[in-house]
């Protein structure tokens, strides 16, 4: 399944009426995931430094796409192409005859999604306005496609699990199970993974970001693996912790069932009106019950998407609600340097009356 141009369509006019509404002037959409979002055009920039191309989104109803000659085909597939703008290496030298015939005098901009040379050299052509987030406040409620695309996404993220658990074996390497991994994900249909794989043997699991390296799976160890796969342009990302050998350590089972009591005690309260940080609060209190709250160092989740972080996040300073249509993760984790850590992560959606564990 793919998202439909209308729907592609019908955002961009949710857009147009949030700019109407606020006195906005045009809204410049840098933001790769955003310029998705609003257009199905290019889901990645080619690199860091790099655009693929921006959207002008129009409070009058013109919009347009500016991008390069690298992408004027893949562009023509998604967008009118009398409302596409090329530039080439001269882009803010062509730019300035481009916002001169079409009279765009004023730009909003996401200052989190605009470089300061972009900045500058947009400042010379036009008035700036700031404006954060816009675009993110639609994103973070997901429409009926969406959640059945991330539900998809979700289910392969299980099936690899289910996969990757019986080949975890004495003398496998954090490099090897991260590769077992990427190759699982790539195997049953998924386009590219959520985020590199973090895979933590023994202490390294003590790391929230372990970064795989050389250390290898002994018989008696835990290892901690988090890892998500693109579906239909949405990623699933959840964390599992696994015992290798025959019986597990008191220690790995105490510290695994801690978690998971935060997790479903967190789980369990999330409705629609929920404070956020009311769910991280209500997962800190089941590691103050058993004195281990200074080892859980960081929120309990954050929204997924086309991105694997998002709004909101689900922290103890966080501010809002919970609303229908928000998915998130639950992933409670405790982190002992001389031994190492368990997280146990589920993506929840949240529904009309309460929420679902996808």
């Amino acid at each position: 399944m793919t998202i439909s141009t209308a729907t592609y369509e019908q955002r961009r006019e949710n857009v147009r009426r949030l700019l109407k509404d606020r006195g906005l002037p045009p809204l410049l959409v840098s933001f790769a995931a955003n310029r998705y979002y609003l257009s199905g055009f290019e889901l990645h920039d080619p690199q860091c430094n790099e655009t693929a191309g921006w959207l002008i989104i129009s409070p009058d109803g013109r919009d347009f796409l500016l991008t390069d000659p690298r992408y004027l085909d893949a562009a023509r597939r998604v967008w009118n192409e009398e409302d596409i703008f090329i530039y080439s290496g001269r882009k803010y030298d062509a730019l300035r005859g481009f916002f001169k015939s079409n009279k765009l005098t004023a730009l909003g901009y996401d200052p989190k999604a605009l470089n300061l040379f972009e900045y500058e050299n947009l400042s010379e052509l036009c008035a700036m306005k700031s404006v954060s987030g816009l675009v993110e406040g639609l994103r973070l409620i997901k429409d009926e496609d969406e959640i059945r695309l991330m539900e998809e996404s979700c289910v392969l993220n299980h099936k690899v699990y289910e996969l990757l658990e019986p080949r975890l074996k004495p003398g496998m390497s954090e490099y090897e199970i991260s590769w077992e991994v990427e190759q699982l994900f790539r195997n049953n249909g998924a386009s590219e993974l959520s985020f590199p794989t973090i895979v933590g043997i023994g202490p390294n699991a003590a790391l929230p970001h372990a970064i795989p390296g050389s250390d290898t799976l002994g018989d008696g160890d835990l290892v901690l693996v988090d890892m998500g796969g693109r579906l239909g342009d949405y990623c699933s990302d959840q964390t599992r912790a696994f015992w290798v050998g025959d019986k597990p350590s008191d220690r790995f089972l105490t510290v695994r069932d801690q978690v998971r009591e935060a997790q479903a005690a967190a789980i369990e309260i999330m409705r629609p009106g929920l404070p956020i940080q009311h769910a991280y609060h209500t997962a800190r209190s089941v590691f103050e019950k058993y004195g281990v709250e200074e080892f859980f160092t960081h929120s309990l989740g954050h929204g997924i998407g086309l991105e694997t972080h998002e709004m909101p996040s689900v922290s103890p300073i966080a501010s809002g609600e919970l609303k229908p249509g928000m998915v998130v993760t639950v992933e409670p984790g405790l982190y002992y340097p001389d031994w190492g850590g368990v997280r146990w992560e589920y993506m929840v959606l949240i529904t009309e009356d309460g929420c679902k564990v996808m």
